[in-house]
């Protein structure tokens, strides 16, 4: 069986946890009751023998599929010999327990169709005791219960729970999946019917609060990735996930496979100007707020990222059960860089909370108070190597990117003080604000390369140095800074898109050698190239980057040129965000409405 790309897939999800659909009807990742949770279906790292949900005809067909206009509903059209059908998938935003929905409609003829559940709780691994109760199909394993209603008729077949019915034209019939705690009595039966009214409901209502004026297929563009972040989000906290899914590989067969199922930190500001700037501020409040909640203690003890509820525990193990997609292994739950030092996120936060108050959110004196502690512990700290932006599990050094956001953490200081009636030792910011710039440019630019570079002391490049203009370090039209977006273009760029660094080192970041290009890196290239005034190289770079999504505009985190297909966890929220924040620069009608953080950021100071 030949293993679906990870473009293949699409995503549903309730606002606290989230499924991907492969486009031939299978459910191949699904976790409950959170994004972090054990799968209950995992086939997406193993085989259909891990946990899956299949609904599709028994014949097969052809498929045609779409996200019902401006929604997180799916529908996926099957076409044969018998006739047409169409599925619609869904997860109703989030009520006392969570379920998937699939209703199976007859369009034309009369086409059999064929229903197979297999469950296997903690990540593909614990088979469930199935039986039947009053009509439901109830499978129970140590603290999780699923239970199948459906008017259909399901009957136990190898381990798996069956249906096969034949559907007429204009016939309706529902399936629908709820988790629950098994000590709890049964969840209360939803109304198929109902729930996808109300979640259609639920998603234009939301995506009516963006009035930014736009039309045709620019408004999908931003709408689309727009849900994908309110998709991502974990409502009760307001924490956004990375991504909903764990150890989808930058390289196929490889071992850099990570779990995303968790929040940076360093998301934070892109985050904040996505939502504020497409007019979502009720969730770039309740981002804020999960962000307060999650930094709140020892300054010394900020991590770089939290679980959905602000854990701060995400021990690292591996799961030798699982093969990995496509023999991507080791399969990993948990995140060891959770424990690095990635002295950058110091600064992230910093202009998170700025941005915040730039944009009106209203200003809370607790949060300038935590502001003014973190401060203090940077002092300490900026100096010191660490595992910078991409969490190198090798040596630490002194990377740029990570001088950079600190100076940005203390540039941020000094304008809250300036700017944002709030009371701090703003002469002493600036001092450190100049001592840290000074050093940056003596030790992380090279004069014989005409660029910054990775680390000090180091000839290496990073697109992370496509930041230093874009938060406002140096200008774009500053000769060091084009020598670097020079300098990158030069050796970072495959096939015009660009990687986060060379890996072909072995060790060089502490693991082998290769992965795909870093969709991020190359929206922030679009940025350079806009400020640079090089607007046509910035449109086709944008242009380029949003054909890369699949036909229902979502994004992994890498991109194999080479072999045309996606890499890495997926959707990324960080690439989807990058794209809002990069759309508003360089798309026209858009770009009048906002500025990107540059405009905001660029010292008071000349250097």
């Amino acid at each position: 069986m030949t293993t679906p790309r990870i473009e293949d897939y699409a995503l549903l999800g309730d606002l606290q946890t989230a499924a991907l659909v492969e486009r031939g009807g299978s459910i191949d990742w699904l976790c409950f009751p959170r994004f972090d949770s054990g799968a209950c279906f995992a086939a997406l790292l193993g085989t259909p023998e891990n946990g899956r949900w299949l609904v599709a005809p028994a014949a097969g067909g052809t498929t045609s599929r779409r996200y019902l206009h401006d929604t997180m509903v799916l529908e996926t059209m099957w076409e044969n010999d018998e006739g047409c059908i169409r599925v619609i998938d869904f997860m109703p935003p989030r009520g006392t327990a969570p379920d998937v929905v699939r209703i199976v409609e007859g369009v034309r003829g009369r086409v059999n169709v064929r229903s197979e559940l297999v469950i296997r709780f903690d990540y593909g691994h614990v088979v469930p005791w199935v039986r039947r109760i009053d009509h439901q199909r109830v499978a129970v394993a140590g603290p999780d219960a699923l239970y199948l209603r459906t008017p259909a008729r399901t009957f136990g077949e190898g381990m798996k729970t069956i249906s096969e019915l034949a559907v007429d034209e204009g016939e309706r019939i529902p399936f629908v999946l709820t988790w629950n705690q098994s000590h709890l009595d049964p969840p209360t039966p939803v109304d198929a019917e109902e729930a996808l009214h109300d979640t259609e409901t639920f998603w234009r209502e939301w995506n009516a609060r963006c009035t930014v004026p736009l039309s045709g297929e620019q408004r999908d563009l931003l709408h689309r990735s727009l849900m994908v972040l309110k998709t991502l989000t974990y409502g009760p906290t307001g924490g956004i996930v990375a991504a909903p899914t764990t150890s989808l590989p930058e390289a196929i067969g490889g071992v850099r496979n990570w779990d995303y199922r968790y929040c940076w930190l360093r998301d934070a500001t892109l985050t904040l100007l996505a939502l504020l700037h497409a007019e979502h501020a009720d969730e770039a409040q309740a981002w804020r707020q999960w962000l307060l909640r999650a930094v709140a203690g020892d300054p010394g003890d900020l991590q770089i990222m939290y679980g959905v509820g602000g854990e701060r525990r995400l021990t690292e193990y591996e799961l030798p059960w699982l093969p990995g997609y496509e023999g991507s292994a080791p399969v990993r739950v948990g995140n060891a860089a959770s424990e690095q030092l990635q002295v950058d996120v110091y600064g992230e936060v910093m202009d998170a909370l700025y941005q915040a108050r730039v944009h009106g959110l209203v200003h809370e004196q607790s949060a300038w108070s935590l502001q003014r502690t973190l401060l203090t512990a940077l002092e300490r700290t900026w100096q010191e190597p660490d595992e910078g932006i991409w969490e190198i599990r090798g040596e630490r050094r002194h990377f740029v990117h990570s001088k950079v956001m600190a100076w940005v953490a203390f540039d941020r200081a000094v304008r809250s003080v300036e700017t944002q009636d709030v009371e701090g030792p703003v002469d002493h910011w600036r001092r450190l604000r100049e001592q840290i710039h000074a050093e940056v440019c003596e030790r992380g630019f090279d004069p014989k390369l005409g660029s910054f570079t990775q680390s000090y002391d180091s000839q290496e490049l990073d697109a992370s140095l496509l930041l230093i203009p874009l938060v406002g370090f140096l200008p774009a039209d500053d000769p060091r800074v084009r020598g670097t977006i020079e300098a990158i273009e030069r050796t970072l760029l495959v096939d015009g898109l660009v990687l986060r660094y060379r890996t072909r080192k072995a060790g060089v970041d502490g693991l082998p050698p290769g992965e795909g290009v870093f969709l991020p890196c190359s929206f922030w290239l679009c940025d350079c190239y806009e400020l640079l005034g090089r607007h046509d190289d910035a449109h086709a770079l944008f242009e380029r980057l949003i054909g890369l999504s699949n036909d229902l505009g979502l994004l992994a985190e890498e991109y194999d040129p080479a072999a045309g297909r996606m890499l890495g966890n997926f959707p990324q929220a960080f690439t989807h965000l990058a794209l809002v924040n990069t759309a508003f620069n360089v798309l026209p009608h858009l770009a009048g409405t906002m500025h990107h953080r540059h405009a905001r950021g660029r010292s008071s100071s000349p250097h």
